[in-house]
């Protein structure tokens, strides 16, 4: 029983549960706006996912700006050397790693890599804090970890999806595009008796590389959300132990931040690795 813990009259299934749902609103069948009766429903909103990505969205804006409003050459304080450091190793893996000419590249790897690092770092925050001030504020559910929420991290792959076809259509044109999708691996015959296979050979390409296309988008977000989810679970069950959960909470919070340093990493490693594939010719 969860109570053993702490966590009143819950026992252990019904604590995780409810760690683990969302604050969600959509319409039901009569049109009318309803709160948390979404089972099914594939348009609700996940209304505290939204909310904790835009408020550390904006919490990024708003440090970044205030270290470029004040910087100072003179005597730079520990957190304008701080977001040097981070604004200098972004710059230089996309250096590194982008061989085309885009002016949006690392300003978007340096955006990917601080806003899921302040969505990840959520995860450390003890898991029964904010939704014990949102239940005393009557709201019933609060998941404050946007990159535990699959819808979240498709999001933004997709977003990265349509970067990617921008980028090969704006440096390779549609037909560098169609060509992509249809001409590799294999190279069809285009003169002789293998010009009859070539049909069969484009299709073969398209389904092949279609494939490969769309399990961009799809690797990129589920990877985040299944470490970033695997990880609040396990917060969430050490916290079953009551008292006793200060060691290996401890212990797991120390291991984590890596993954959650991590996780941002990759993710905006492979954003600027697909981008400049997008962005290379043959």
């Amino acid at each position: 029983m969860a109570s053993e813990g702490g966590h009143g009259p819950q026992t252990s299934s019904e604590y995780i549960s409810h760690h683990l749902q969302n604050l969600q609103v959509c319409k039901d069948e009569a049109g009318a706006w309803v709160w948390n009766e979404c089972a099914g429903n594939p348009i609700a909103i996940n209304v505290d996912s939204m909310f904790w990505s835009v408020l550390l969205g904006l919490v990024f804006v708003w440090m970044f700006h205030g270290v470029a409003r004040k910087t100072s050459a003179d005597k730079p304080g520990r957190f304008q050397a701080l977001v040097e450091i981070i604004v200098d190793f972004v710059d230089g893996s996309v250096k590194d790693t982008f061989h085309g000419k885009s002016r949006l590249i690392a300003p978007l790897g340096l955006t990917i890599f601080v806003w899921v690092f302040l969505m990840n770092l959520m995860d450390l925050v003890p898991v029964d804090w904010i939704p014990l001030a949102a239940g005393a504020a009557g709201i019933p559910y609060m998941k404050v970890v946007p990159t535990t929420d699959v819808n979240v991290t498709f999001g933004m792959s997709i977003a990265v999806f349509f970067l990617i076809i921008f980028y090969t259509i704006k440096n390779k044109g549609v037909l560098g595009f169609i060509g992509e999708l249809t001409l590799h691996p294999i190279a069809p015959p285009l003169k002789g008796p293998g010009l009859i296979a070539a049909p069969f050979i484009i299709a073969f390409n398209f389904i092949l590389e279609s494939v490969a296309l769309l399990a961009k988008p799809v690797s990129l977000s589920l990877r985040l959300f299944g470490n970033m989810f695997a990880g609040e679970l396990i917060f969430i069950l050490i916290a079953l132990l009551g008292i006793y959960q200060l060691p290996l909470h401890f212990g797991w919070a120390v291991f984590h931040v890596l993954i959650v340093t991590l996780q941002a990493f990759i993710f905006m490693m492979l954003t600027i690795v697909y981008l400049s594939l997008a962005s290379e010719t043959h």
